[in-house]
């Protein structure tokens, strides 16, 4: 897996502002074809683009030839009139070459922007269909990065540098010829400071590449005292280890500021040399050109057209290792976002998944093994089957393998070894949306979008009425604390569910669940962030929810499972107990000091 772009702050493009290094695409050519399947959907602006670019090259160098003609036919023989009359002509070529100068960036701005939209909604819609394991070797910081600062990198390039590039090359060709049509003599001298420039260019930008890769890393590792400092600011301030923070901050970030010194001094020199080397050619075309009038070889309005000609020739070249640099730093983050859209999703439809519109809820998990590494197995040859409408809970120590087991129920991973089977068919076999409509899911840890209370809920079941939803609400006793609230249902969440205590997003997480009325529902921990008072006040909700439907409990307050229909021990990835809670307490074995355990802790309590 290609490692994230190279990039500097400050600088877009992943290079110093003259020029540091990038990270190179592995596969260039497979990436333009691949960005080009996109950008061909707006052909007829990609040729009206081209023309304009066509356009402009032709009007810049029209502009210096038109110099040299009014000086040496006009201006020189003291033609007032004729002077007057080509200079507003010039004036007049000057002004369309802006606007087609404008109108070209405009449309390939649009054709850019079209193309980016497209290409970031396949990568939004490839991430929505990636199986779970996928997002187990990725972080979500990588995945942002990818969505984001690749994908506008790739924008950058294609709205700028391609055109850039592209007319650049035409207005180095189109100099060199117009300069050689004028006087050969004269150009050669132009070219002669071209090595020059080339040497001191990569001179410069050798030395400088390791001060830029060492200010990359010194950059990272700030970034990284930050993140951490910021989302364990709570701990910090708890120990009080404000000011031990704070030092380490000083130290990388004086080290950052040293590294980036010695970047930009050495990248820096790049600018005034490249002046320098500019200024020497101009002085060259200028003595040459002198010399030559004197023999009547050159005129002084061809010496005029070459020194306009001479910076139109220079300043591109001085821009061309920059605009490189940005576009393969836009090819290697397109490669890195054709890397997700490559990704087959793991879970996915069979060619012939059978559509469901509603199941019984009959489950069986037939000699089941899993691991999410073949080399770590969690689950190992479990056996379980649970009637319509059962209620079987799943208890065990702490990664004993509970909420895997829900995981392979959901589907959300597929087994290594075994079946799944709901209503005597393997899970497999069913179209996955269909598959998922039917299992009601509450986590652990709850999760709440940005949006109203209402809304919240209602993504249970998108089409259900206000009333629908606060009536879930009541089954869950969410609406207990929602009417207090100041807006009650239109009450804004903030992201992440910030302004709600944990039980009350676990409320609201039930009343989802409540609202989807699926005929399969899994209460994973569903309590475990609610206090006593407010678990009791759920408990005839929770009844009604499950009444008629097959329940999934995992819970570690065994009190609250005392009437399922089924327990359920796990331990190391094995059903070491089955049965009910009075069978189980029968036999005096791990369910039995469990539940013992925990209520001489209430009692000491």
């Amino acid at each position: 897996m290609n490692q994230p772009a190279t990039k500097f702050s400050g600088h877009p493009g992943g290079k110093g502002r003259f020029g540091g290094p990038v990270v190179k695409a592995k596969d260039s050519k497979g990436t333009l074809k691949r960005i080009w399947l996109y950008m061909k959907q707006e052909k007829t602006a990609l040729i009206l683009s081209i023309a304009m670019v066509l356009l402009t090259s032709l009007l810049g160098l029209v502009g210096p030839y038109l110099i040299g003609v009014i000086i040496d036919d006009y201006i020189i023989p003291k033609d007032i009139s004729g002077t007057i009359r080509m200079a507003v002509i010039l004036a007049g070529i000057y002004v369309v070459l802006s606007l087609f100068t404008w109108f070209q960036s405009y449309i390939m701005i649009n054709i850019s922007l079209k193309t980016i939209k497209r290409l970031r909604q396949d990568l939004f819609n490839q991430i929505q269909n990636l199986s779970l394991r996928f997002f187990d070797k990725k972080t979500p910081g990588e995945l942002m990065s990818r969505v984001t600062n690749d994908i506008d990198q790739l924008n950058n390039a294609l709205s700028q540098s391609v055109i850039q590039i592209f007319s650049t090359v035409l207005t180095v060709v189109g100099v060199m010829i117009a300069m050689l049509s004028l006087n050969w003599m004269m150009a050669l001298v132009t070219l002669c400071v071209i090595p020059l420039m080339f040497y001191v260019t990569k001179k410069i930008l050798k030395y400088s590449s390791s001060n830029f890769i060492k200010r990359q890393r010194d950059l990272g590792e700030l970034n990284g005292v930050i993140e951490e400092s910021i989302s364990g600011l709570e701990v910090i301030q708890l120990f009080g280890k404000e000011k031990k923070v704070f030092d380490k901050f000083s130290t990388i970030n004086e080290r950052l500021r040293q590294s980036s010194t010695q970047a930009e001094m050495v990248s820096g020199f790049l600018g005034p040399i490249n002046n320098f080397i500019n200024n020497l050619g101009l002085g060259l075309i200028i003595a040459a050109g002198a010399l030559l009038t004197l023999y009547d070889i050159a005129t002084v309005g061809i010496i005029a057209a070459f020194v306009t000609y001479s910076r139109q020739f220079f300043r591109p070249i001085n821009q061309m290792s920059s605009l490189l640099n940005t576009f393969q730093a836009a090819i290697a983050g397109a490669e890195r976002v054709f890397e997700v859209m490559d990704e087959v999703p793991e879970i996915r439809d069979k060619a012939a998944a059978v559509p469901v519109h509603s199941l019984l809820g009959n489950v069986e998990i037939d000699n089941v093994s899993f691991g999410y590494s073949k080399d770590k197995p969690i689950l190992k040859n479990i056996n379980l089957k649970a009637k319509a409408g059962q209620t079987i809970a799943v208890v065990g120590p702490t990664g004993s393998g509970k909420t895997t087991l829900i995981n392979l129920l959901a589907r959300f991973y597929d087994v290594d070894e075994g079946e799944v089977k709901i209503d005597g068919r393997n899970i497999k076999d069913y179209q996955l949306s269909d598959l998922r409509k039917n299992i009601g899911i509450v986590l652990q840890e709850p999760f709440l979008f940005s949006g109203s209370i209402m809304d919240n809920i209602r993504y249970g079941q998108l089409e259900s009425t206000d009333e629908e939803v606060i009536r879930a609400a009541k089954t869950a006793s969410a609406h207990q604390f929602i009417k207090y609230l100041p807006n009650k249902y239109e009450t804004i969440i903030t992201p992440g569910g910030g302004n709600l205590s944990q039980g009350q997003k676990q409320l609201l997480a039930i009343a989802r669940a409540i609202l989807a009325d699926a005929n399969i529902l899994i209460l994973d921990e569903a309590t475990s962030s609610i206090d006593t008072k407010t678990e009791i006040e759920i408990q005839t909700g929770l009844a009604n929810l499950m009444k008629g439907r097959t329940s999934f409990v995992i819970a570690h307050r065994l009190k609250t499972i005392e009437n399922a229909d089924v327990i359920v021990v796990v331990r190391n990835g094995k059903i070491i107990e089955k049965g009910t809670h009075h069978d189980l307490m029968d036999r005096k074995g791990f369910y039995y000091d469990s539940y013992r355990n925990q209520f001489q802790l209430r009692n000491l309590s």
